[in-house]
């Protein structure tokens, strides 16, 4: 077995809203591509300083972050960014690694883009139940 890695694409969320007010010209919305590992043991969705910079996303606050080696270390959080996996996208805020680190996908992107990660075939991919759209529980 070894780690998910997927293509994703990143996109500044004021950027967009603007654009779409037709206040902001398209090729002025900030947007990214790169690879991600789905790691099931992350929350939030991770991305590297230098991308967060590129993509223009402001800072809104800090969380404390634990490393799998039980390190525990101080991180901003910036946000809005919408991320895109395949035909799925949603707008969430994103804790800012050192730059050129790994970004990850977390749980919390997972869920609300219900997907399920398979280590075995190492793919990221849709529930079968839902294979169009996300199906997320409003109990």
């Amino acid at each position: 077995m070894g780690e998910i890695v997927v293509d994703i694409e990143l996109e500044n969320f004021v950027d967009r809203a603007l654009q779409k007010q037709t206040r902001l010209k398209e090729d002025r919305v900030r947007k990214h591509s790169m690879k991600a590992v789905a790691d099931t043991g992350a929350v939030m969705l991770a991305l590297p300083q230098d991308v967060v910079d590129k993509l223009g996303l402001e800072t809104q606050r800090t969380v404390i972050v634990s490393y799998a080696d039980e390190q525990r270390d101080q991180r901003p959080v910036a946000g809005a960014v919408t991320i895109r996996i395949g035909d799925r996208a949603m707008t969430t805020e994103c804790i800012v690694g050192p730059p050129l680190s790994e970004a990850l996908i977390g749980q919390v992107v997972m869920e609300e883009l219900d997907l399920i990660a398979d280590p075995q075939r190492q793919t990221l991919a849709p529930r079968p139940e839902s294979p169009i759209y996300p199906s997320l529980k409003l109990k």
